[in-house]
């Protein structure tokens, strides 16, 4: 990690250049609901480390699986859920737990079968 991307915001053009991304396609992204960036009071935008990483996670996605923008929000819906699930078993009793993972993969299936 560089100096710039240590302290952990950045303007599109770092970012776009962090992520071998041309910034145009930062904007698409952001146009789809996948990222939000902050905003200066000039309106710039500013990338936080978490943006970066998701759009890390964004480019694997399209660049390595092939995947189109609904299969990318698809995988990022389904990967919000499991990333709640994960931090519900790390916090949960035993009937606790097998509850919530019920009610998670109930989600995730009708999510999957087109219902909201």
């Amino acid at each position: 990690m560089d100096a710039i991307e240590a302290q952990g915001l950045y303007i599109i053009s770092v970012a776009a250049r962090l992520l071998a991304m041309h910034p145009q396609t930062l904007r698409k992204y952001e146009r789809a609901g996948f990222i939000t960036p902050g905003r200066t009071g000039g309106m710039l935008r500013l990338y936080s480390s978490t943006d970066i990483a998701r759009l890390r996670l964004i480019k694997h996605l399209v660049e390595e699986l092939g995947l189109n923008l609904a299969g990318v929000q698809l995988a990022l819906e389904l990967t919000h859920g499991l990333e709640a699930l994960r931090e519900s078993a790390l916090n949960a009793d035993g009937r606790e737990l097998r509850h919530r993972l019920v009610e998670e993969v109930d989600a995730i299936l009708t999510y999957m079968a087109g219902g909201s």
